[in-house]
């Protein structure tokens, strides 16, 4: 393992993350490379303390508490503000309002950076809310109203995880190798309308956040553990919510309990059935077709709303953009269990670590299609085995969303006072120049794969065989 790391900036305030668990534990270690900070303002809040022996050593304050509606103002207040200098929270937790936690950082002159737009615990199982209410889509309209409402002062950095995150940047490179290849004169965009411009001219109908987790563990998953590649707890709550797409222009069919949005930008609607018992078609470069999972995220919202095209108040343009998850081996055949038990989770939860997983990538990129090349792949397929030569803690899931961590922590250094900001706004070049040493191969695919491909004829299907990049063709109906 290289021992020689670039410093990319000072901290000149105190970091306060919260949260240990395995993205926690993988971004300590990029902290420690990355950064020059004061070790003794340096504290690590989480209510669980199985992995306190890493700060022990290190000499790091480890506050043995979950971080409340009741209490983050007293507790986190002294943190981030003791010794002065601009402090820094790394938000890594879950059942914490991104929202809260953002706008007190913020009050206090800190800076600020999440993974997820995350709510008080019971939001995501809270049986007297709507399925609208438990959208990813009203959980970023709740930061987008904290911008609005406080525009411009300390940066805050939403969702900036592989994905959310990570793969906004990608899509961003992978619109500039289509343009170049299919050879559009054109300009690099500098705001969101000539981006928007940009992915029209290109052709884009829509977009797959396509990934295909293939790390295998040692020994097989028990009956009663849902066992993940990374937070069990994370992935069962969004694996619950409503699935949720950004919908497209192009689009001229919608499933029947589909629904929209009352207020809001518009980009996206929802199902009425969880993102995790919704299967899709999809395509990665190693597994070629595949079935993957519309789980709700932020980024689906995010992309299509930033991407898209208005003339006036009208929507010309938008691409259909959504998840199509194949996780690990293991997570599928926990979903399975949960989902024939009721949606009622396993009472044991597990994360494979670096130590169980025996082979295996995390193959997570970006498909463009619908332009004249059809279809293009763009993104990283790290292994475990470049994962353990190059960072401790994690495995290959852990270190896409931690080094996008340290991504954005760079960005926010660089550009202190840009207010509250999502992945799609930043520089997307600085943040995979931070991260790309940490991604493995990153890799560009054009396929001539379409969702009408390899269908077996067995059974009739309605099918809409004048656009194969119809959704009505890409989810999954048996």
């Amino acid at each position: 393992m290289s021992t020689v790391w670039p410093v990319h900036g000072e901290i000149t305030g105190p970091i306060v993350m919260i949260g240990f668990g395995s993205i926690g534990k993988g971004t300590l270690p990029l902290i420690e490379r990355h950064f020059t900070f004061d070790k003794d303002r340096f504290t690590v809040v989480d209510p669980d303390d199985a992995d306190r022996a890493l700060l022990d050593d290190r000499g790091i304050a480890f506050v043995h508490e979950a971080v409340t509606r009741e209490n983050y103002r007293a507790l986190l207040t002294p943190l981030l503000t003791k010794g002065g200098g601009r402090g820094f929270c790394v938000n890594l937790s879950v059942d914490t309002s991104s929202r809260d936690i953002m706008e007190l950082c913020r009050e206090l002159g800190a800076l600020y950076i999440d993974t997820v737009a995350e709510p008080w615990a019971g939001f995501y199982f809270d049986k007297s809310a709507g399925p609208a209410a438990r959208t990813n889509y009203a959980l970023r309209e709740r930061i987008l109203d904290a911008r609005r409402a406080a525009p411009g002062g300390p940066t805050a950095v939403s969702c900036c995880g592989a994905n959310p995150g990570m793969v906004s940047w990608f899509v961003k490179q992978a619109l500039v190798n289509i343009a170049t290849d299919i050879g559009i004169a054109f300009e690099e965009p500098t705001t969101r309308a000539e981006w928007g411009a940009l992915m029209r001219r290109v052709g884009v109908k829509g977009i797959h956040i396509a990934e295909r987790d293939t790390q295998r563990a040692r020994n097989p998953k028990p009956r009663g553990v849902f066992v993940n590649t990374w937070s069990v707890e994370g992935f069962i709550s969004e694996g619950l919510q409503p699935a949720e797409l950004g919908w497209g222009t192009h689009e001229k069919w919608r499933p029947d309990n589909a629904r929209d949005h009352d207020t809001g930008c518009g980009a996206a609607i929802y199902l009425l059935q969880p993102g995790a018992n919704t299967r899709v078609r999809s395509w990665t470069p190693t597994a070629q077709a595949q079935y993957g999972f519309l789980v709700t995220h932020n980024e689906s919202i995010s992309i299509a709303d930033y991407f898209t095209v208005r003339e006036g108040d009208a929507v010309v343009y938008r691409p259909t953009c959504h998840y199509a998850y194949h996780p690990a081996n293991d997570a599928v055949l926990s979903l399975h269990e949960m989902f024939g038990q009721g949606g009622v989770q396993q009472p044991e939860h597990h994360i494979l670590d670096e130590h169980e997983i025996v082979d295996g990538i995390d193959e997570l990129g970006v498909l463009l299609f619908g332009h004249e090349k059809n279809a293009y792949w763009y993104g990283s397929q790290l292994s475990i085995e470049e994962t353990r030569r190059i960072a401790p803690y994690q495995n290959a899931t852990g270190l896409q969303v931690s080094s996008a961590v340290l991504a954005g922590m760079v960005w926010a250094l660089e550009n202190p006072d840009a207010g509250i900001v999502e992945a799609d706004e930043m520089d997307y070049k600085r943040c995979l120049e931070i991260q790309m040493p940490y991604l493995g191969p990153v890799i560009g695919v054009y396929t001539d794969w379409t969702p009408l491909a390899g269908r077996p004829g067995l059974f009739p299907e309605d099918l809409d065989e004048s656009d194969p990049w119809q959704f009505r063709n890409i989810l999954v109906h048996w």
